[in-house]
């Protein structure tokens, strides 16, 4: 691709010479450096600084092994990564992610993506990202906490509650982390607050379970209100994923008046007219760890299909993805716009392709991006840093109001970025543009040599 812009050009093309194989990075850098374009028209300044040259490259990767030893006495191989992209705000602060898919390209788009949504927060946290091909499904306990220790053991050497602060994300929940925070108590000799989405009974948030789901219910009403003055109550929802931020997005949507009529996992999807019961959904998958098709069974009138990219098919008012990368391509973003929707926001990480946010745009459709979107999470993990700062718990009320706070903020930060530099609704832009001010400002006080 070409940019207007020949510095923005010049930026681009190193990236892809430096990290050739890496298509998420990519996808990722190039997706944030198209939204700079305007930017740089006003702000020439910020190309003699260099600071777009050294934020599209992370201040450490790091690449390791993780031997663990199975239930049968066999010694299994691992890789674990930690990217620690910008520390200009504020510690690195990224999930880790246990899942085969992971590698290289993905570490490094996920925490580039941090970076952004962080700052958005408007909370004092960097951007980091990491994790693990290791995959917990149908690994017993005793496994995942033999790999945890080991994975932890080398990951201790470099994080601290004032240097990194990781997360859970896809495949590491309450169990993981709880390894996770064990075994680098052990090897610190300390209790901080180092990770955060941990236990209630050591030093865990209320309302973090619920925080990216809800944050991105809060974000949506936002820009419905905001931009269209349109309320989610009564309008038909269709919620990719029936993880965390899918059982959680469909709880707080049914609760606005919203009714979601579709969830969906790996393998299909199932649609409800009636609108879901979320307790049966529940049930399968957070109790039995189950697939989603056991709904079909249970429910009476809800249908199970194969392939969970036809959900995309399902006509609704509201569409909000909360599967996994690149879930939406251009084809079914047209479907959706075809079947009438009118808002599109991401609870999963980039679960957009560039073609499918292209075809949403040209369409007049809402859009909130996911570093925007789905900024609950990592709000929430912020305000956990916090509480254990203070050795204080804060009620789950009192935790949701801030979290509601925070999410209507960066729709309003997003969306005056938009206007001010002559992109009025394009929160794709917005969202980049104000997380990027930030973070460009910060590093411009803190010299070149950082």
């Amino acid at each position: 691709m070409s940019f207007k812009n020949q510095y923005l050009q010049g930026v681009y093309e190193t990236v892809c010479k430096r990290n050739a194989n890496e298509p998420e990075f990519l996808q990722a850098v190039r997706e944030v450096l198209e939204s700079f374009e305007p930017v740089l028209e006003k702000k020439p300044e910020l190309a003699k600084t260099g600071v777009i040259d050294r934020i599209v490259e992370p201040e450490r990767f790091i690449q390791f092994r993780v031997s663990w030893v199975d239930d049968k006495g066999n010694v299994q191989v691992n890789r674990g990564y930690r990217v620690q992209f910008n520390s200009a705000i504020g510690p690195y602060k990224g999930g880790l992610r246990f899942h085969p898919s992971v590698n290289a390209s993905v570490i490094k788009f996920l925490g580039f993506e941090q970076c952004f949504k962080n700052s958005l927060t408007s909370l004092p946290m960097g951007g980091g990202k990491g994790g693990s091909d290791f995959d917990p499904k149908g690994k017993s306990d005793a496994e995942v906490m033999r790999f945890c220790q080991s994975f932890m053991t080398e990951l201790a050497k470099h994080i601290g509650p004032d240097t990194d602060v990781p997360a859970g994300d896809i495949g590491v929940g309450a169990r993981e982390i709880g390894y996770l925070f064990g075994q680098y108590k052990r090897l610190q000799n300390e209790f901080t607050g180092v990770l955060t989405g941990k236990g209630l009974s050591y030093g865990g948030s209320l309302a973090r379970k619920e925080a990216t789901g809800y944050g991105l219910l809060y974000f949506t009403k936002e820009m419905l209100q905001c931009m269209k003055n349109i309320d989610i109550a009564g309008k038909t929802i269709v919620i990719s994923g029936s993880g965390n931020v899918a059982i959680y997005a469909t709880q707080k949507a049914t609760e606005m008046g919203g009714k979601v009529v579709a969830l969906s996992d790996s393998n299909g999807y199932v649609y409800d007219k009636n609108g879901i019961n979320l307790d049966v959904v529940k049930q399968i998958k957070e109790v039995e760890r189950g697939r989603i098709s056991e709904y079909a069974k249970r429910v009476p009138g809800a249908e199970y299909h194969e392939g969970c990219r036809g959900i995309w098919s399902v006509k609704c008012d509201i569409a909000l993805p909360c599967a996994t990368q690149n879930e939406i391509n251009g084809e079914e973003a047209q479907t959706l716009v075809n079947n009438g929707v009118i808002a599109v926001a991401e609870g999963a990480n980039m679960p957009s392709t560039p073609e499918a946010i292209e075809v949403f745009l040209n369409n007049g459709i809402m859009f909130g991006p996911a570093k925007a979107a789905n900024a609950g999470g990592v709000a929430t993990s912020g305000l956990e840093m916090s509480q254990n700062s203070m050795r204080y718990s804060w009620t789950f009320e009192e935790v949701d109001e801030k979290l509601k706070g925070i999410m209507i903020n960066i729709f309003h930060s997003a969306y005056n970025a938009s206007k001010e530099f002559g992109q009025e609704g394009n929160l794709v832009m917005g969202a980049n543009v104000a997380g990027f001010m930030k973070i460009a400002d910060a590093m411009t006080w803190q010299g070149i040599a950082y």
